[in-house]
């Protein structure tokens, strides 16, 4: 599992503890927020990365068909 930096998981966890004070009036202390971040990363981690690697690839491929187009228009017609 990734670990993040210090100052990203500080960060948040700022978002978090932000998040739960405003849309439920909850203050969250440090140990809560890293508890809800491990608990989501742990989650939704792979999933999230597991999504980006099938966009990526629909992009690729995307791209090769674009390449391969764009690599026949080149041709030259011969006489």
């Amino acid at each position: 599992m990734y670990q993040f930096e210090e100052q990203e998981k500080k960060q948040l966890c700022d978002e978090i503890a932000y998040f739960f004070k405003e849309e439920y009036d909850l203050d969250l202390g440090i140990i809560g927020t890293g508890t809800i971040l491990e608990f989501f990363q742990e989650i939704l981690g792979d999933r999230i990365y597991n999504k980006a690697l099938d966009d990526a690839k629909k992009f690729y491929e995307k791209y090769a068909d674009n390449m391969e187009t764009d690599y026949y228009a080149l041709y030259k017609e011969i006489r």
